[in-house]
């Protein structure tokens, strides 16, 4: 008897076991972008960092990470880490502690003596203004692209409001002057104390091609407060600046602080410090509206800190200040009370923001400045051909992570415009949602808690209060990553496929499907546990 047609066929050299013609939708690999990397101010490529880190490279995970950052142990310790917040993982337990392994990173550099070498000479020279986050920044990634640069600080120490406005509590001085010093090794050259009056007649007397301005928001914003003794009233930024000094500001056993931002807290902070027996704050509206960092605001409070909602100063007097209760009225702002109170008090520091000394713009034409800020165009370049400007200098938040990301921005469009090119960021893929992962592949992990100074040691004493973490805990933390929307080639589309469509390429060249036998039953895109695969609509 004859056999059915069907099985009479060679299965080599037909379409009898080749299923892809009954698809109407097929399965494709995708990388999208994981939602920390998205949420960092200075770009990093986080999860890619963190892809060697759990594996125990450390070296290739710091060199990764300084592609972007060039101060991972500053960044982990002062950077508020909004890529947690946007960590998928805490949606399933708790956030990946990002800024902890990069803090981690950034202390092994500097133990074990990691360096960058500087890009070709281009025979280009670019003036930076002002030695601070985003400044050094620029300057590394104008050396690794092989322009020479000079950075030129008009104060006696490098590092701006990284020195002068986060206490040591919470950055070392040897943390910061290590990363300092690594991006001076590549050739930069800094010049101390030499303030730039006029921008336009630098760069010709240095024969620049371009300039960054970078200077600090250094000027602290005053209030009109009546006083009797004027001398009791301090700026934050005053008090934070003599910190770094011989001698200590002399703020008195009982201190009031004026505002209820970060810089509030830190000079609270630093009072407890000195010796203040009491360090009030006084703030206009209530703690929900607080700008201050909650995290910050906890570690005040437990460090004896003492908070007045709704209250503002209105009158200084010999030994004590006079204060407003307020009270919110129906849209939830703060409205006077005509209720007053007195409160003793050896001296008054005002912690009402900062503002950028622009003089040395006075001559440059076309150079527009708004609302204290200079205009800047997508590429960070002011309406002067050549001068860019980013940091405290521009319109946006003002942090650290914040300047180093304008530092990189503004070095990758410099050496373009240097080179008569438009830098062209890269397209971004669409975000790596939670909704895209297939969560219950991952084993239970608990996050792991930086140690803490206890309180005693932390309100005497400067030493640093977050501890970091050890080679240990480092690589346990890094492996908690859930590598989100990029395929880390787990096998399981590999495993689960009915139809062996999936074909393997070698370790870190990931997979293929092979169409001719994949049915589009979408099994691999169910799961997957990162959400590297989606089905396409079938064209043909």
């Amino acid at each position: 008897m004859d056999k059915p047609f069907a099985i009479t066929l060679d299965p080599g050299s037909s379409l009898a076991n080749r299923t892809g013609s009954w698809r109407t939708t097929r399965p494709v690999y995708v990388d999208r972008l994981p939602p920390c990397n998205h949420a960092c101010p200075a770009g990093e490529n986080i999860q890619g960092w963190l892809y060697h880190a759990e594996s125990g490279d450390y070296e290739s995970a710091w060199r990764e990470l300084v592609k972007n950052n060039p101060m991972p142990a500053v960044m982990g310790r002062v950077c508020y880490h909004p890529c947690e917040s946007a960590c998928n993982r805490g949606s399933l337990d708790e956030s990946v502690s990002i800024h902890a392994v990069e803090r981690f990173l950034g202390d092994e550099a500097a133990r074990r003596g990691w360096k960058i070498e500087a890009g070709p000479s281009t025979g280009k020279r670019v003036l930076v203004v002002g030695a601070g986050p985003a400044g050094l920044s620029a300057a590394w990634h104008l050396r690794l692209a092989g322009h020479a640069v000079a950075i030129h600080e008009a104060g006696p120490l490098s590092g701006g409001m990284m020195r002068f406005g986060i206490p040591k509590y919470r950055l070392p001085r040897e943390v910061l002057d290590a990363e300092v010093q690594r991006i001076l090794a590549l050739g930069v050259e800094l010049k101390l104390n030499s303030k730039v009056d006029d921008v336009l007649a630098t760069m010709k007397a240095g024969a620049f091609d371009a300039c960054f301005l970078a200077v600090g928001a250094h000027l602290a914003k005053r209030a009109y407060i009546p006083a009797g003794d004027a001398s009791k009233i301090l700026d934050a930024v005053s008090v934070l600046r003599g910190m770094e000094g011989a001698e200590k500001p002399l703020l008195g056993r009982r201190v009031v602080v004026y505002g209820g931002g970060n810089t509030a807290i830190d000079v609270a902070r630093t009072a407890k410090r000195l010796g203040a027996e009491e360090s009030i704050i006084v703030y206009r509206r209530t703690r929900e509206k607080m700008p201050a960092h909650d995290f910050e605001v906890e570690e005040a409070l437990a460090e004896g800190v003492m908070m007045k909602w709704l209250s503002t100063i209105k009158e200084a007097g010999e030994a004590s200040f006079t204060v407003e209760k307020m009270a919110l009225d129906e849209n939830g702002f703060p409205q006077p009370t005509g209720e007053f109170e007195t409160i003793e008090a050896d001296s008054l520091v005002l912690a009402l923001g900062q503002d950028v000394d622009l003089s040395l713009l006075d001559n440059v034409p076309d150079l527009v400045v708004e609302n204290g800020s200079v205009r800047v165009d997508a590429g960070m370049m002011s309406g002067y051909p050549g001068i860019f400007a980013g940091g405290d200098m521009v319109p946006a938040e003002r942090t650290v992570t914040v300047a180093i990301g304008h530092g990189k921005k503004a070095a990758r469009n410099i050496d373009a415009w240097l080179r008569g090119e438009t830098y062209a960021s890269p397209p971004k893929h669409e975000v790596a949602t939670f909704d895209k992962l297939n969560t219950w592949y991952y084993a239970d992990a608990p996050k792991t808690v930086q140690p803490v100074l206890d309180i005693i040691r932390r309100q005497g004493t400067f030493e640093e209060v977050l501890g970091g973490l050890d080679e240990g805990n480092a690589l346990f933390e890094a492996r908690r990553c859930l590598s989100c929307g990029n395929c880390f080639e787990c096998d399981n589309c590999y495993g689960v496929c009915p139809d062996n469509a999936v074909i393997k390429l070698g370790p870190g060249k990931r997979f293929r499907f092979n169409y001719d036998y994949c049915k589009g039953c979408g099994i691999c895109v169910a799961e997957c546990p990162c959400g590297a695969i989606r089905t396409e609509p079938e064209t043909i």
